[in-house]
């Protein structure tokens, strides 16, 4: 039986793993009819942006630490989608920047954040319709929590409380296999399955002041 997850397992890498590309705090945002630089104009990049490699984009990030209060986040296309990634960062999970981030289309987010909590958001027209936390998707928030429901069981992520023996169960699966199973359920929902290959050409790199 073909592993649905497998696409999707070199976002849990640890740090240090020759597969991490993208750490241990990152947040990958996927926009609908969106083009690169209007999501930099929704993020509140105050310049155009500049094209570069995901490598480049990487190093940028990494030399901006404790030197500036800018975040910066890399946004390339994936069909009708863009997909904007932040790594060190999680705008696109905080409430107020996702209203305007969703204003007039449709947003996914993924969050991984070792030090704090993983996030998974579905947002239309500004408003959040459902949000939960990936490894307990029983608990979820939003103007609409069940929308995505029948999605969320066919990627392994059942949307009902689980009694104390299921959810013991089934802890190690769902904790560890967690960010794999947000990012296929964003793919259930865009079409974008987001593997390596999609940082492959250059992205439109702007600076965002929290």
């Amino acid at each position: 039986m073909a592993d649905s997850l497998a696409p999707f397992r070199w976002s849990e890498a640890s740090p240090g793993d020759p597969g991490d590309l993208l750490g241990e705090i990152f947040c990958v945002s996927f926009l609908r009819r969106l083009e690169p630089a209007e999501v930099l104009r929704r993020f509140g990049a105050g310049h155009p942006g500049r094209r570069m490699t995901f490598h480049e984009f990487a190093g940028k990030v990494w030399e901006s630490i404790g030197m500036t209060d800018d975040d910066h986040v890399g946004v390339v296309q994936a069909g009708e989608w863009s997909v904007a990634v932040e790594l060190r960062g999680f705008q696109a999970t905080l409430a107020e920047p996702l209203t305007g981030l969703s204003r007039g289309c449709e947003v996914v987010a993924v969050r991984r954040h070792d030090h704090a909590e993983d996030s998974f958001v579905y947002a239309v027209d500004g408003k959040v319709v459902t949000s939960f936390t990936p490894h307990l998707p029983g608990t979820r928030w939003g103007t609409d929590p069940d929308r995505i429901n029948e999605l969320m069981r066919e990627t392994g992520l059942p949307p009902e409380e689980l009694d104390e023996e299921a959810w013991e169960a089934t802890w190690d699966d769902m904790y560890v296999n967690r960010i794999s199973r947000a990012f296929l359920l964003a793919a259930r929902i865009t079409g974008v399955v987001f593997t390596p290959s999609v940082l492959d050409g250059l992205l439109l790199v702007g600076a965002i002041r929290q």
